[in-house]
């Protein structure tokens, strides 16, 4: 294979999307109503208070982005302003949550097809949905924006046409007869805090898990069109669109329906579309719900590919992941990663069902891990050029409050691993994270890692500027 660059073909659309649609998954559609079980209609803070620590957590990893571009953006950073051990720790772990994650979408797809189609073996759709997304990432990244930018679309429109519907039957009694149904629902049933600040706190976990995936902005960073201005708006954008997708369609929700009464009919989001008359309201959830899963696969196999491409650079993964094809893709990490998810949808019919537990409880523990460390890693690089002149990133993109905010998101993230250690159902989520992280340590100085620092002239490899 001649050896080939990245290419910056992903447009500021593409990124603007892409930053809201990692961070709306399936978990909005079908089980926003565990979280709003824990905490009832003060669910709405938790998402919002997450929603700041993410701010935060998305301004420091878009800082370091525009000063420094590349591929593995995070993993990269780490080894950069912590230490080779760090970069090695959240680039395989980042890559293993991705992994099982994909394994979990390609394997709803299955059972979502199955009610279109129950008499198609659910593998045969799993096996389906994993070509077609493994294909559209050996093509030209701009090719993977475009994609993914239309499945992002697609969720986006169904919940703008939910919010806008609610707000209709909320004020002007759409689909209710003329009857406007109010909020009252917020504060009755047991009120806005039903359990009161435990409950929230123990819900925040569920919260977090929810906006996990949104960090995949940072490994496009290599190969965005135009670094700087597309990842600014990109980052600016995300707190604003969550306050509105997440906080909104909760909102509508609960003030439509007794909080109480949530998941015991299904989708909230099919309830919602019926009560407004939309005819085949399951059908089209359904669709959508399939989109969102392939989707997440899409993106799981991007950034799984640029993460073993850039741990290849850091000289912890095998030298073949440094092949980049002519048209700027990392086919060999790609196939890889693949070739993983293959013997996933296999496992995922002969294995016990507690080794999968066991290993979603590691891609858990793997988004907090990758936030605690982009937020360190910034602390480290503003200090790297403390007393320097230089600008590294627009005064619009820069961390608010700097460093009090970052030290207070940190703190929250370790609240975040407390509950889950208080919670019996979450604690192994935690217990089976450290040791994965205790497993990868251990290989780390048993490969000689330690000793064989990477090749400077691979690590930075240069991207095209012109845009694909």
């Amino acid at each position: 294979m001649s050896q080939g660059k990245q290419q910056r073909g992903l447009k500021e659309r593409h990124l603007s999307v892409m930053a809201l649609g990692a961070a709306i998954g399936v978990g909005l559609f079908l089980g926003s109503a565990n979280a709003i079980k824990l905490a009832g209609p003060g669910i709405m803070l938790g998402y919002l208070v997450g929603g700041l620590a993410i701010f935060i957590i998305m301004r420091s990893l878009g800082e370091m982005a525009i000063n420094n571009p590349v591929s593995g953006s995070f993993s990269r950073y780490a080894r950069d302003y912590i230490g080779p051990l760090s970069g090695y720790l959240t680039g395989w772990t980042y890559w293993f949550m991705w992994i099982v994650t994909c394994m979990a979408e390609i394997t709803a797809v299955g059972i979502y097809m199955h009610i279109w189609y129950p008499d198609t073996a659910n593998w045969i759709w799993a096996l389906a949905a994993l070509v077609a997304m493994a294909s559209v990432n050996f093509f030209a990244v701009k090719f993977y924006g475009e994609f993914e930018f239309w499945f992002a679309m697609i969720k986006i429109v169904t919940i703008v046409l939910m919010i806008v519907s609610g707000v209709g039957a909320i004020f002007f009694g759409l689909g209710h007869g003329g009857v406007a149904t109010g909020v009252d629902n917020l504060w009755q049933h047991g009120g806005f805090l039903p359990y009161g600040m435990s409950g929230l706190l123990m819900a925040i976990p569920l919260v977090m898990f929810s906006y996990g995936g949104i960090e995949i902005i940072g490994v496009t960073a290599g190969e965005a069109q135009n670094p700087e201005k597309s990842l600014s708006r990109a980052v600016n954008s995300v707190f604003w669109r969550i306050l509105l997708f997440y906080v909104g369609a909760l909102f509508v929700i609960m003030a439509i329906y007794p909080w109480d009464q949530l998941g015991t009919q299904g989708s909230p989001f099919v309830m919602i579309f019926e009560k407004m008359g939309i005819p085949y309201a399951p059908g089209i959830i359904n669709f959508v719900v399939i989109t969102a899963a392939l989707s997440s696969c899409n993106s799981g196999i991007f950034g799984t590919g640029r993460m073993l491409l850039n741990l290849s650079e850091q000289g912890h993964a095998l030298p073949v992941f440094r092949q980049i094809s002519k048209n700027g893709v990392p086919t060999a990490a790609i196939v890889f990663s693949v070739a993983m998810l293959l013997i996933g949808v296999v496992m995922n019919y002969l294995a016990p069902a507690e080794i999968f537990i066991w290993l979603s409880a590691v891609s858990t523990f793997a988004s907090v891990w990758t936030w605690l460390i982009i937020l360190y890693s910034h602390i480290r690089f503003r200090q790297s050029i403390s007393g320097s002149d230089k600008t590294v990133a627009p005064s619009s993109l820069m961390v608010p409050l700097f460093p009090l905010t970052s030290w207070l998101a940190i703190l929250f993230l370790f609240g975040v691993l407390g509950v889950m250690l208080y919670q019996p159902a979450l604690r192994p989520s935690v217990l089976i994270g450290l040791g994965w992280i205790a497993m990868l340590t251990v290989l780390y100085y048993l490969l000689g890692y330690n000793k064989s620092p990477a090749d400077s002239k691979r690590v930075g490899r240069a991207v095209t500027d012109k845009p694909s």
